[in-house]
């Protein structure tokens, strides 16, 4: 693939931003890794978004057993699907405008170039056990609501009850703040106070992603969340889609993402990081020129006063030699890795700057 002059200019655009010649801020434990070689040094290696430190660990587990890589990163995933203080992921996700937990998968798989996924699947808390299902015992990519459901009880799964109590009352809460003028009272008579606490749980666009490289060079991803909570009941985002939400070619790379779904739906952007990586680009350099191309085209209704995007996305990468890299719209951005020395988190370069706190 030819890089264009203008993806270069927006590459270095965001390098500048950043600062990748080091000040990063150390966030605790989280530590601004920089790489100045632009080799890898191979697989094994897991990384995931800043929640992916159960998964990462036992993802790396299963890789050195021998264990296929997209079994062990569904396995990895599954973890944090069935962690109910995990709002943004499986059981214990934030439901939509309705109250129901809608869950959305997908898997791609590098050796064979397959993908399956499932979009907003109801009662069932491991999406992404279902998306790998899709890919090994159909000829489809993308089965949705009742039809992905459906093919889950056929397989066995079991329905349950997924909108925890403490799920619910988040979800209670946002229905009791969102007007002065219907009829759900507030339980808390101090209106700014309950918004306070719900700060970054009202619009959450958490997800879960997670990637491997095996020793052998081989890759595979899985991408899970709850999705937008309070959404549109039906909506669907980036995470089931292939190329948007997660991308693995096995002859490059891979690339997971966070945040605003609808952003990666309207850019492809997993697709083209790995597509950058290709023409080149580390995984970082890829990641942050994404990043300024969604900002560039961000309509004028989601930006900010300085006219930035006032929303959240993150990118994390890996190449097929075992270079790994990713970045975020706003910082603090955290990534996992686990390269057999340590699971450790990683502070991101952001495109944007610190987050400011009126940022979704």
């Amino acid at each position: 693939m030819t890089i264009s002059r203008r993806e270069f200019v927006c590459t270095a655009a965001g390098l500048a931003t950043v600062g990748l010649g080091g000040g990063a801020t150390s966030l605790g434990q989280v530590t601004r890794e920089k790489q100045t070689d632009k080799h890898g040094s191979g697989g094994p290696i897991i990384i995931s978004s800043g929640n992916g430190e159960p998964a990462c660990n036992q993802a790396f587990e299963m890789l050195k057993k021998g264990i296929d890589p997209l079994d062990a990163v569904v396995a990895g995933i599954n973890l944090v699907e069935n962690d109910p203080e995990d709002h943004s992921v499986g059981y214990g996700g934030l439901p939509n405008e309705d109250g129901v937990v809608e869950l959305d998968s997908c898997v791609m798989h590098g050796p064979a170039h397959k993908a399956g996924a499932v979009a907003a699947l109801r009662n069932i808390s491991n999406p992404s056990s279902v998306a790998k299902l899709v890919m090994r015992r159909t000829d489809h990519v993308l089965l949705v609501g009742e039809g992905a459901l459906r093919f889950a009880k056929t397989h066995g799964f079991k329905e349950q009850e997924m909108l925890t109590d403490e799920a619910r009352r988040y979800w209670l809460e946002w229905k009791e703040s969102r007007s002065d003028i219907d009829d759900w009272l507030q339980a808390k008579a101090d209106f700014h106070a309950a918004r306070g606490k719900m700060e970054g749980l009202e619009f959450t666009y958490g997800t879960i992603t997670c990637m491997a490289l095996t020793k052998t060079s081989d890759l595979a991803g899985c991408t899970s969340t709850s999705g937008l909570s309070y959404k549109i009941p039906g909506r669907v985002g980036d995470s089931p889609i292939i190329g948007a939400g997660l991308y693995v070619d096995n002859d490059i790379g891979a690339c997971g993402s966070t945040g605003r779904g609808e952003a990666n739906l309207q850019n492809c952007s997993c697709f083209m990081i790995v597509e950058f990586m290709r023409g080149g680009m580390t995984p970082e350099q890829a990641c942050l020129a994404l990043l300024k191309r969604v900002a560039d085209k961000t309509e004028p209704r989601l930006r900010d006063e300085n006219g930035k995007p006032n929303y959240g996305l993150m990118f994390y990468a890996v190449r097929k030699d075992g270079l790994f890299g990713g970045a975020s719209m706003w910082g603090p951005g955290k990534m996992t890795v686990h390269d057999g020395q340590t699971c450790r988190k990683i502070e991101l370069p952001s495109l944007c700057g610190v987050r400011p706190k009126v940022v979704g």
